[in-house]
């Protein structure tokens, strides 16, 4: 119960982040679906620590990504999708010395050979 106290506080004391910048320590909220978090990170020898929780719903088990990110690199968080529909897809880069939350392009349809 714990745990998805601290996430849902996260959730309200941050700002939507689905496009955007974000400066250090201010959070952002994204929504991949039926997942829903927060993302945020620390600058530490000239590196990005970016962290990002994500739960599905209320009930959820919250899972934590963390990365540290240089000049020019970035990560994508994918969540699947049910039989039949894309991937919900968020991208974190770091460019310009920024941090860049963006909703990525969905990847590419595949069909089985064939159909």
């Amino acid at each position: 119960m714990y745990r998805h106290t601290v996430l849902a506080a996260l959730c309200v004391t941050t700002g939507y982040a689905s496009a955007g910048e974000l400066d250090p320590l201010q959070g952002g909220s994204i929504d991949l679906g039926g997942f829903q978090g927060v993302v945020y990170y620390t600058e530490a020898d000239n590196s990005f620590r970016v962290v990002t929780t994500i739960a599905e719903g209320e009930a959820g088990l919250p899972v934590r990504f963390e990365a540290t990110l240089d000049e020019g690199q970035s990560l994508t968080i994918s969540v699947p999708g049910r039989l039949d529909e894309r991937s919900q897809t968020v991208e974190i880069s770091r460019a310009g010395g920024k941090l860049f939350v963006a909703g990525a392009e969905p990847p590419p349809e595949l069909v089985r050979a064939g159909h």
